[in-house]
């Protein structure tokens, strides 16, 4: 395998340069992405190669034995090849892509880029395939039904916290026959947030001290008792029912719920966290954290060198602290 590795790369070069050409502009480039004629290139597949060999084949049969039967199947399937380039090429001719949505994971989760295509035509464009570029993976397959709008989802596995940028995307049909391959290159200006791993095993929520003052926002203040919910393993102990556990082992834990003026906020600071823990294993534990701070409804706030997030609550609030530890230390930061 070394052998050829020197010839892997020289093609992989030469690929890329060809990209670059073709793209005729440095990516990311702007969208929407219309599919000019000029964007879409056409070559036999190996199925479309032996179909020319064996037109060949019966074309110098025909020659050699003076037989006009083979003379006018020749023609038929030169036709039927010409009819098919056609098609093929029509397939992706004039197909706009624009950028969708792409949702937040946390590192290690596979992050989806949401195509949209726009399909003007009165007839539907199948076997439309999207696959990154260079890559081995299976590709996502759509049909651009007619007058409408289609969905295509880009999945790219996430090794890491931070941005993570779509890669050049080739779309690529060989309908309807499978002789002729036509595809088109894209790079649309797409990426997504990867927010870090939460830890598996973290301290519990600084209740005490300094990092909580006051009671919950949920109705888990501490002025007047309001009720009892399920126990989440965020709470804090002191607001679990423990009488009620006693005279009932066998049922499950239940949180006090109470209301009151006061709220209580807790701050999920770094200093909290050892000095010999890790930066990764730091924002880790702060990500699990406001998870679970999120899940007990409780205001929390985050402290960061060089950032501050004040206490509150709510998916807003989370996906700002979240987004915080993503791009906390990385040089490029998003817009």
């Amino acid at each position: 395998m070394e052998l050829f590795a020197p010839l892997t790369r020289l093609r992989r070069h030469v690929h890329e340069r060809f990209v670059r050409w073709a793209l005729r502009v440095r990516p990311p480039e702007p969208t929407p992405i219309v599919l000019t004629q000029r964007r879409v290139y056409v070559l036999p597949t190996r199925a479309g190669l032996a179909y020319a060999m064996a037109m060949v084949v019966i074309l110098l049969g025909a020659m050699n034995y003076n037989l006009s039967l083979g003379y006018g199947l020749v023609f038929l399937l030169g036709g039927l090849a010409i009819v098919t380039i056609l098609h093929t090429f029509r397939n992706l001719v004039q197909l706009v892509i624009r950028p969708g949505r792409v949702e937040p994971v946390f590192a290690g989760e596979p992050v989806g880029f949401e195509l949209i295509l726009e399909n003007t035509r009165r007839e539907t464009r199948p076997g439309l395939q999207f696959n990154p570029f260079m890559s081995d993976e299976e590709p996502v397959e759509v049909d651009a039904e007619a007058g409408n709008s289609s969905t295509a989802i880009i999945s790219l596995p996430t090794e890491r916290r931070g941005l993570v940028e779509l890669p050049r995307i080739t779309l690529t049909t060989m309908w309807p026959l499978g002789l002729i391959r036509a595809w088109s290159y894209l790079s649309p200006a797409m990426r997504g947030i990867v927010y870090p791993k939460p830890a598996t095993h973290a301290p519990p929520l600084p209740w005490g001290g300094e990092s909580a003052q006051g009671a919950t926002r949920d109705g888990s203040g501490r002025d007047d008792f309001a009720g009892l919910r399920a126990h989440h393993p965020a709470d804090p102990p002191r607001h679990v029912a423990w009488k009620a556990a006693a005279r009932q082992p066998d049922s499950p834990l239940l949180t006090k719920l109470f209301s009151g003026a006061a709220a209580e906020r807790i701050w999920l600071q770094w200093d909290d966290l050892p000095d010999t823990l890790p930066l990764e294993d730091r924002l880790s534990v702060l990500c699990r954290w406001m998870l679970d701070a999120e899940k007990a409804g409780v205001a929390w706030g985050v402290r960061l060198p060089a950032f501050r997030l004040e206490p509150g609550s709510g998916a807003g609030h989370l996906a700002e602290g979240l987004r915080a530890l993503a791009l906390y230390g990385l040089e490029r930061a998003a817009p």
